[in-house]
């Protein structure tokens, strides 16, 4: 089995680690780092419930690699709340009950974290195509949807991973 030894910067923390040459992303964040926000839904990467955040951008972490990250800044869900407040998008979800047994909405926060980074004035139709890859089997989108426009709205963009909006 061969390893390489990798340095990720894991929500704000230095990570040095050997990983398995095979290891996947997402298997490195929840078994290795304990990071089980980061859900493992279809191992296809069709669901996007392993959604995170790789030097900003959306990445369904089933489909990289970890020794891929070498070097590299991830965000999962675990690291955009902080000292005990929710991120914007995150309260926005729950004040528009945008969830119901809440195993998408990890990928889903992360995917529209990006979205809303890259389009803060996002319609409701590009809500809806930056949600293409992440599915949801227990509720339809309009919460979901009206929950990111609430928290565009309210600057959500503007408040990165880690601060819970302390920016703003």
């Amino acid at each position: 089995m061969s390893t390489h030894r990798i340095e990720v910067t894991v929500n704000g923390t230095s990570q040095v680690t050997e990983v398995d040459a095979r290891q996947l992303l997402v298997f490195y964040l929840r078994e290795d780092l304990h990071l089980t926000g980061t859900k493992v839904g279809c191992d296809t990467s069709s669901c996007g419930a392993c959604t995170v955040l790789l030097n900003g951008e959306a990445v369904k972490s089933c489909t990289v690699l970890a020794a891929q990250a070498d070097g590299r800044e991830i965000t999962t869900i675990e690291g955009i709340a902080a000292g005990g407040r929710l991120h914007p998008l995150q309260q926005a979800f729950r004040e528009h009950h945008a969830l119901q047994c809440g195993y998408c909405t990890p990928g889903m926060v992360m995917a529209l974290l990006s979205l809303l980074r890259e389009q803060p004035d996002a319609t409701d139709q590009d809500v809806r195509r930056g949600l293409e890859g992440n599915l949801c089997r227990c509720t339809g989108y309009t919460a979901i949807v009206a929950a990111a426009r609430s928290a565009a709205a309210s600057g959500a963009a503007a408040a990165g991973p880690g601060n819970g909006g302390a920016d703003r």
